[in-house]
């Protein structure tokens, strides 16, 4: 009967142990990777990790592009680039201004690993923090205590900065407002790869929030186009190669300058707007499409008239 009992016990353990949530490790290019987490809704189980960050195995150590949204989803990142690769994170770079993409950076701070952004993205960080440790504590309440905003000590006061590890080129640059106005993306130059962080959203619907400046992200995308990546680690969903980005964001966001702009030419009403738009089915691929679509309309409306 014992040993009936221990069996019993080591068959539930396991099971639990595989549905544990794990990032899922996408090999971009030969030292190239995305850590992909949840594509649907962030989650105590997701550690709020539903976003993806990456990395870059450089004969000098690991460039870490993003932190996770807490120590434990930092921790869970390091765990992922160990499986692939025994060299140490030597730089976190921060690309993004929402929780997902750097409230982690204490973990790798408190190890002594520099935290590298640029000015903007620190301001548009300390802007959001509050609202986002609000929000984060609805999502991961036994999570978000640990949580101590740690931000790069000597932000980089340019738009534009080049940087090199290990004999490989990056770099770090601002194309104009996006996802928040604040967010950078990281350029590999060399490769063709391209760290958009959330300027790009594969495999789901982008948000057009309050903060979104809708032209002016429009506009970066442009931006980002002309620099002819071929390799785009996403700020949300799989790594691809542009034609997917292209697909799954720069076609929603000219859509929705075009059609929304177009109907307040014509004079028509917000709701009218919403109603007539609301079937767009080159875009129904998209997770989120149902709930997020007609949402984009309204603020597309309300930012294209307060804007123009």
């Amino acid at each position: 009967m014992l040993a009936r009992g221990f069996l019993v016990a080591l068959l539930l353990l396991v099971g639990t142990a595989a549905q544990a949530f794990a990032l899922k490790t996408e090999k971009v290019t030969e030292n190239v990777y995305a850590l992909v987490g949840e594509i649907g809704p962030r989650s105590a189980e997701n550690h709020a990790l539903n976003n993806t960050v990456g990395f870059v195995v450089t004969p000098g150590g690991v460039v870490l592009v993003g932190s996770g949204a807490t120590p434990v989803g930092a921790k869970l990142i390091e765990q992922s680039i160990a499986v692939v690769t025994p060299k140490p994170i030597r730089w976190v770079v921060n690309i993004g201004a929402q929780d997902h993409h750097w409230l982690g950076n204490s973990y790798f701070a408190a190890k002594g690993v520099p935290i590298i952004a640029l000015s903007r993205t620190v301001a548009e960080q300390k802007k959001h923090v509050d609202d986002h440790l609000s929000r984060l504590k609805q999502v991961a309440p036994t999570e978000v205590d640990a949580v101590k905003p740690a931000y790069a000590p000597d932000p980089i006061d340019k738009d534009r900065v080049e940087l090199k590890l290990g004999g490989i080129d990056f770099e770090l640059l601002w194309p104009g407002g996006g996802h928040f106005s604040g967010d950078a993306v990281l350029w590999m130059p060399a490769q063709r790869v391209l760290f958009s962080g959330d300027y790009i959203f594969n495999d789901r619907m982008l948000g057009v929030q309050p903060y979104s400046p809708l032209l002016p992200w429009q506009q970066s995308f442009h931006k980002l186009a002309a620099l002819k990546p071929r390799w785009v680690v996403p700020g949300h969903g799989h790594a691809s190669d542009w034609a997917k980005a292209q697909r799954d964001t720069g076609d929603y966001l000219d859509w929705l300058v075009k059609e929304v702009g177009k109907a307040q030419e014509d004079w028509k009403e917000i709701g009218d707007t919403v109603n007539d738009l609301a079937d767009a089915p080159q875009f129904g691929h998209l997770q989120f499409y149902d709930g997020w679509h007609r949402k984009n309309i309204n603020r597309s409306y309300l930012y294209l008239e307060a804007n123009q």
